[in-house]
């Protein structure tokens, strides 16, 4: 089984685009799950197309499509990153995958992933805020060594109704 990470960048600004051949398949992943990802501010009244371009790009280059055997299973970004240009310290964590991929192989990716975090971006600390009824993904949190953190009464608006969040982290014992 051949997985990889490959970031995928837009700069409009300096018309830099990497690895943007996999822009419509993570566009319609992310659509298909945004149920999971957005909260009803989200969009702040762009279209579907501005506002995902304009995430991408604001991510960039802290955003990786994963690929199985070269093709899309998912994606994973960072956000919400604390530290500087010379030492990051803390990031938030975002992992979206095709149906067929969950199981096993999500749990294998998340390894990998936070392995990569901590020794080559040298994180000390990893933390996805997640939405309490979300339990697949507390499910793989918890087997990837995150701990439940917190809990946010009323965080944000979802489907217009007052939504709570959970906090969950992972600290690199290596420091």
């Amino acid at each position: 089984m051949m997985i990889e990470f490959v970031r995928l960048i837009i700069d409009r600004e300096k018309n830099k685009y990497i690895n943007i051949r996999y822009l419509p398949e993570i566009m319609f992943l992310y659509l298909r799950y945004s149920k999971f990802l957005d909260d009803d501010y989200a969009k702040d009244g762009q279209s579907f197309y501005e506002y995902f371009i304009s995430l991408l790009e604001r991510l960039s280059p802290f955003f990786w499509v994963i690929l199985y055997d070269g093709k899309v299973s998912g994606f994973v970004f960072l956000d919400n990153i604390i530290g500087d240009r010379t030492k990051l310290h803390s990031a938030e964590i975002t992992t979206c995958f095709k149906h067929n991929f969950w199981g096993d192989y999500t749990k294998f990716c998340a390894s990998l992933f936070i392995n990569y975090c901590f020794k080559k971006l040298c994180l000390k600390k990893l933390k996805a805020l997640i939405y309490p009824q979300n339990f697949r993904v507390k499910t793989l949190l918890k087997f990837a060594g995150f701990k439940r953190e917190g809990y946010l009464k009323c965080e944000t608006v979802k489907n217009t109704k007052m939504q709570d969040i959970e906090i969950y982290s992972v600290i690199n014992e290596e420091r």
